[in-house]
């Protein structure tokens, strides 16, 4: 077979080099030369300058991608930390964890399940505590115990002292977080550990207590290795004292004083030289809390990566070359191929046998185009209609000499932005009669081009094979979306008034969609013969694509229920709205059953799919107690059934929304009534930053605030911030600058203009009349 194929191209060659001395020409040897050129000069730049690069370009990925891992390590545990610190927060604020709550004997199993639930919600607490200045207890989420047998019997720490631990509970002013170091458990076993103290109330300047996290070393070290995955160095983190706060070793092992260099340096990529090796260290620093993130990794476990970088590029380079100087070949023969049919094609239409006298074949075949071109002139009707058959058949084509066509026939605009759509006519069979004939070719003479009057559109008459069918290219200034329906239709009626006016004819139209490029009209054409064959018989002669595609219903994608039905769900339960929620599941339920031929186990997942939502929400209002007869919602035998059960559960969600809001709004609006009026001089203060601050929404905020207090929140700062610059205008001589931003204003100007407004004087004046006042009494 390999033999057969070698003759074959022998002889194809040996004929092919006939016909090439038969013109002598040196085109083929050119394009061979050419293409070697071409390929060969910049594979040998590219081969050197991979070859340069190829280990500075590796080191960089590898650094970066480091970097990258690092910055994501660096979040995610900043993320963690900042849980805790507004979990400190939540504790600080929490009623039930006041310290006359927790010493209450009645409230304090509360308290301490409330400190458990805190627990719960952080991911990486292996143990939290809450502790009163000098108070001997400490308690926990397993209750209360002496500090000293907390810390000397259940948590021994290796270097912290008894005696330093109760001076940091007590002292601690801000978030403190102790380096990982070996703690004892009970006596039985040690494990690495983080201890993060945060006073509370966090930030304020004099704390009453002290919240206690253990933090399990592993539970950071697994979040680094994790996300840094198959990184082969070690990987630290220190605090903004330089220290070690955890450390996780792969292979790399250094001593106290190279760490103190590690920590000293600046975010970046670096590269050192410790023990006499060679380490890349990947540097990354926390705006958060001042913490540097850094890996190393031994340099030569990176050049063990590109010691065959060498034979590798130097083989590829070979092959490239051998297999390019083939393709040259190759490539350059089927380039000469068409060109030697063309001068073979043009010399039979021409009936000339001569040898052609020109220099090479290209200058032959441009002078005997140059001769074509004064026919094509005599022939521009026939080129303008195959020129707009291939614009609707085929699209614009990347060809500059049809280009200059389209250009010349005058669809394109450079200065706007045009809209195309074409239209198809047909024909009845009766008006394909012998008399009417005349009519049609008026039509087309009619419609070869015509701009219809006010319309600012253009349209261009195209003939084509199909039988009684004509077809329009419209095209017109881009009107909008909003109106370029109705200038459709006033186009669509124009041609339709024009036909009647000049023809006894009354065909049938189908309309494309209208479309931005002219590269797409093919699609509009296309869509047009669509709405002509599926026009309905008896309504309109005019069919439009749109319309058409409008009456297809789309067919359903899968039989999982919409995410965002399911969230509408959870949502309708969280307000307690139980017409929504009912609504909802009777369209979800109808979904489910509208799809007969589900298997089982299918079923009863996206069951247990819609369960679930009902289940979230009754877990965030405080339902636990339903988790203890869950089995009463999952066995179900029919889906009637299953759907009796989620609507007596969401009678009882809502019903407990109602009870929790019940209960809550009355004390909830007084406590921010409480403080509005202490923060009412914060120029910071909006309705936003208090719905924030007491997880309220602000629709909800602004109704119930103004049902407790009479007025709007708006109107109420400004009615507090009103007495107070009038009690400091009366009892004071503070200059007013210094009084209206006491109370929180910073625009002066407006604020006297708003003062004037309502007392009908300026401060000044406020303060001198009613300073006389009190002179005279």
């Amino acid at each position: 077979m390999t033999i057969h194929k070698l003759k074959s191209f022998i002889v194809s060659t040996f004929t092919f080099r006939i016909n090439w001395n038969h013109f002598k020409s040196k085109l083929l040897l050119r394009y061979v030369l050419s293409y070697i050129l071409i390929f060969l000069i910049p594979l040998t730049g590219v081969t050197i300058f991979v070859y340069d690069s190829a280990v500075s370009g590796l080191r960089t990925e590898i650094e970066q991608s480091n970097i990258n891992q690092l910055n994501q390590v660096k979040m995610t545990i900043d993320s963690r930390i900042a849980e805790l610190r507004e979990l400190s927060g939540r504790i600080a604020y929490d009623r039930r964890l006041t310290p006359y709550m927790v010493r209450d004997s009645y409230y304090r199993v509360e308290a301490i399940q409330a400190l458990a639930n805190y627990k719960a919600n952080s991911s990486i607490i292996e143990d939290i505590f809450i502790y009163y200045h000098n108070d001997p207890v400490i308690y926990s989420y397993r209750g209360l115990t002496n500090v000293n047998v907390t810390f000397d019997s259940f948590y021994r720490y290796e270097n912290w002292s008894l005696e330093d631990i109760i001076v940091a509970l007590n002292e601690t002013n801000q978030m403190f977080i102790r380096p990982a170091e070996n703690v004892t458990i009970n006596s039985s076993r040690q494990e690495a550990m983080l201890t993060v103290i945060v006073p509370i109330k966090p930030n304020a300047p004099y704390p009453y207590g002290s919240v206690v996290y253990m933090v399990k070393e592993s539970n950071l070290t697994g979040v680094m290795d994790s996300i840094l995955s198959d990184f082969t160095g070690s990987s630290y983190i220190f605090n903004q004292n330089n220290e070690v706060l955890t450390a996780n070793n792969h292979g790399v092992t250094l001593s106290q004083e190279h760490l103190g260099s590690l920590a000293a340096l600046d975010a970046g990529i670096h590269n050192l030289s410790l023990n006499n090796d060679k380490y890349s260290v990947v540097s990354v620093k926390s705006g958060e809390n001042g913490w540097n993130y850094m890996t190393i990794m031994p340099s030569y476990q990176f050049f063990s990566r590109v010691a065959h970088v060498q034979t590798l590029i130097l083989l590829v380079f070979v092959i490239a070359v051998i297999t390019g100087v083939l393709a040259a070949f190759v490539l350059a023969r089927r380039q000469y191929h068409p060109i030697k049919d063309l001068m073979e094609f043009a010399k039979l239409r021409i009936n000339d046998t001569s040898e052609p006298k020109t220099r090479n074949e290209w200058e032959w075949i441009r002078q005997t185009l140059h001769d074509y071109s004064t026919r094509i002139d005599m022939q521009e009707p026939f080129v303008r209609n195959q020129c707009m058959l291939l614009l609707l058949k085929h699209g614009k084509p990347d060809d500059p000499e049809i280009e200059r066509m389209i250009a010349g026939v005058g669809l394109e605009s450079p200065k706007e932005q045009v809209i195309y759509f074409c239209v198809i006519l047909s024909w009845e069979e009766n008006d394909a009669a012998e008399e009417l004939q005349n009519d049609r070719q008026q039509v087309h003479e009619i419609l070869s081009h015509v701009e219809p009057s006010g319309l600012q559109a253009n349209i261009y008459g195209v003939e084509f094979s199909a039988d009684n069918q004509f077809a329009l290219i419209v095209s017109l200034p881009d009107p909008g979306q909003d109106s370029l329906k109705i200038r459709m239709e006033q186009i669509i009626r124009s041609v339709q008034a024009l036909i009647s006016e000049n023809t006894r004819l009354d065909p049938s139209m189908g309309v494309g969609t209208p479309y931005r490029d002219l590269g797409q009209l093919n699609q509009s054409f296309i869509e047009a013969a669509t709405a002509l064959e599926h026009r309905m018989v008896g309504s309109s002669r005019i069919t439009y694509f749109d319309q058409l595609a409008e009456q297809n219903h789309p067919v359903a994608k899968g039989v999982w229920l919409p995410r965002k039905s399911l969230l509408k769900l959870e949502q309708s339960l969280k307000q307690g709205n139980e017409s929504v929620a009912v609504q909802m599941i009777a369209e979800m339920m109808e979904t489910i059953r509208s799809e007969p031929l589900l298997q089982i186990h299918l079923l009863r997942c996206i069951c247990f799919d819609l369960l679930n939502a009902l289940l979230r929400s009754a877990s965030e209002v405080g339902m636990n107690e339903v988790f203890s007869n869950i089995s009463d919602y999952t066995s179900f035998e029919t889906l009637e059934e299953f759907e009796d059960k989620l609507l007596s559960l969401t009678t009882e969600i809502c019903e407990k929304v109602e009870r929790n809001h019940e209960q809550a709004a009355p004390k909830l609006i007084d406590d921010i009534v409480h403080y509005v009026n202490q923060q009412f001089a914060d120029y910071t203060l909006s309705l936003e930053h208090v719905a924030l601050k007491f997880s309220v929404s602000t629709s909800y905020l602004s109704r119930s605030f103004k049902e407790k207090t009479g007025t709007s929140f708006s109107q109420y700062i400004w009615k507090r911030r009103m007495e107070e610059v009038i009690r400091l205008l009366v009892t004071t001589s503070a200059p007013l600058k210094e009084i209206i931003e006491q109370v929180g204003y910073l625009d002066a100007p407006n604020f006297i203009r708003k003062f004037k407004k309502e007392t009908g004087l300026t401060p000044g004046q406020y303060r001198k009349q009613h300073r006389s006042n009190r002179l005279d009494i």
